[in-house]
């Protein structure tokens, strides 16, 4: 998700500092932008050149890299206290015009704000994946958000190319997931009861409501653990049942099973991604 974040951004012309724990995970990252723009490019549906977008992202290591930055975006996975963590001293080192947002996607932006010095410059700005080819983003006030930053927020994601999807009460899961987890996790039970396959599951789902994934082959590339982390979330803070993951999820997290990334989730995968 970060990634994504980075190269939209890079493409509409704005210089950006991509941050990681290391300087391998980062070239890697960058790696990974390059091909993809390159991609965008070569098909006519980002303007500019390869060399020209990628000379606008730059990488750190080092955290003190905020400091130079107007707008952070943490899109750290989704462990509420490393984010608080993240936040917490980052607010130590940011200017105070800084404003801070996070892309999670199931945790209520105002306990991430909490942590910090600044809750009314904190939003969340909640991306979809892939961030390059996805529009809407979900834009979020937490209970201190101030209408000048909610309405900023409204206005980066429509510059960087997206559409504002305003989320005016913050709740765990916020609009889009809220809706989507249920359907998901539904596909999930519907599999562990084994009244249909996955690929049956999909298949209609793309075919009678004209998704371009279904809600498991979407599961398998946002991996199953980052899935579990987030229905967890919204578990605990709404002690809502319909949101309650189910065994076949958990176990198959705890066999490492998490998708194209571990070559096997709900599906099986070969080391360049394609299916087997």
């Amino acid at each position: 998700m970060g990634m994504g974040i980075a190269q939209v951004c890079a493409q509409s012309k704005l210089n950006v500092i991509m941050y990681d724990l290391s300087k391998e995970l980062l070239d890697n990252a960058v790696r990974k932008i390059e091909w993809s723009v390159s991609k965008l490019v070569e098909k006519g549906k980002v303007k500019g050149s390869v060399d020209e977008i990628m000379g606008r992202i730059n990488i750190s290591a080092d955290i003190h890299s905020v400091a130079k930055t107007d707008l952070v975006i943490e899109a750290i996975f989704e462990k509420m206290e490393i984010k608080q963590a993240f936040f917490e001293t980052i607010d130590e080192l940011a200017p105070k015009k800084t404003v801070f947002a996070s892309n999670t996607s199931a945790i209520p932006i105002s306990q991430l704000a909490a942590v910090t010095n600044r809750p009314d410059k904190f939003l969340g700005l909640h991306f979809f994946n892939p961030v390059p080819m996805l529009r809407a983003v979900e834009v979020i006030k937490g209970i201190s958000t101030s209408k000048k930053i909610f309405d900023f927020g409204k206005s980066f994601v429509e510059f960087i190319g997206k559409d504002p999807i305003l989320v005016q009460n913050d709740i765990a899961g916020f609009v889009l997931n809220r809706m989507n987890m249920l359907t998901n996790l539904e596909a999930m039970r519907l599999v562990e009861n084994k009244v249909a396959t996955p690929e049956d599951i999909d298949k209609g789902m793309r075919l009678a409501f004209g998704r371009k994934m279904g809600p498991l082959e979407t599961s398998d590339l946002v991996g199953l653990d980052v899935q579990l982390m987030a229905y967890s979330n919204v578990y605990e803070e709404e002690q809502d049942s319909k949101f309650f993951p189910p065994s076949i999820l958990r176990r198959k997290v705890l066999a490492g099973q998490l998708g194209r990334k571990t070559n096997r989730g709900w599906y099986e995968y070969n080391d360049d991604g394609s299916r087997r």
